[in-house]
């Protein structure tokens, strides 16, 4: 029985494309997920460095799997538990509040690490440094991955095509973490913007806590302009030095 339904949605045009466009949407939104995995990594020894973003990432992909198994738990979850001030909070709210406050914390303490100048973590305490580093990555897996299970149960109507949209697109956020995690250690300017990336994803996590939601595509579009103008400022930078160079 199980056999002839996945027969039947993979001929079925509509489920391919509800794949293909849930998978790129994951992909999309798990790109502030690999930034502050590669940032927060960055602060381990190289050579523990790869094994944090491996861990992250998995954890990642099992909470998100685990919270597509748990459909009619994170609809309820809409429901207030908490009232304060005539504010009615359900456990979606503060779940979102806490992960964008924490996203504005971390991203702010970076941010003063990075104009101070402050030095990294010493070798002798990678053991619990990668022990906190894990710890964040999965408090903030669990925010982001909230955010992209609703994403899915909104487009695709089979769990099968879920489970498999999330897995691809965490297959392709591993192979893209080490390449974006050195890009950004080669180029300072471009962790200050992807800090600054950060802060903006943590606000609009607390003003959807507030019940004030903010169109995510203001927001990429954001993250697109400010890229593509740091991309030139690389470019121009990077022919420069050629001209020197020469």
């Amino acid at each position: 029985m199980r056999g002839r339904i996945v027969i039947e949605l993979l001929g079925n045009p509509a489920v391919w494309a509800s794949f293909l466009t849930l998978t790129v949407l994951e992909i999309v939104l798990g790109v502030d997920n690999v930034i502050f995995i590669s940032i927060a990594a960055e602060r381990l020894p190289v050579a523990e460095r790869r094994r944090a973003r491996f861990i992250g990432l998995s954890g990642a992909l099992v909470l998100r799997i685990g919270l597509l198994f748990s459909i009619t738990w994170i609809i309820g979850m809409s429901e207030p538990v908490l009232t304060v001030a005539g504010f009615g909070a359900s456990w979606r709210d503060i779940i979102l509040l806490a992960g964008g406050l924490f996203l504005i914390w971390k991203a702010a303490t970076e941010i003063f690490s990075e104009v101070e100048g402050e030095t990294h973590a010493t070798a002798g305490a990678a053991k619990a440094t990668l022990f906190a580093v894990v710890a964040q990555i999965m408090v903030l897996d669990l925010v982001f991955s909230l955010d992209s299970v609703i994403t899915a149960v909104g487009i695709a109507d089979h769990i099968e095509v879920m489970v498999a949209a999330v897995v691809v697109a965490i297959l392709v956020m591993m192979v893209a973490a080490e390449p974006i995690a050195e890009f950004i250690a080669a180029h300072p300017s471009t962790k200050m913007l992807a800090l600054a990336f950060l802060l903006m994803v943590g606000m609009a996590l607390v003003s959807d806590g507030m019940h004030h939601h903010v169109e995510r595509g203001f927001i990429y579009a954001a993250m697109v302009f400010a890229g593509g103008v740091e991309g030139l400022n690389l470019w121009r930078l990077k022919r420069r030095n050629t001209r020197l160079a020469q």
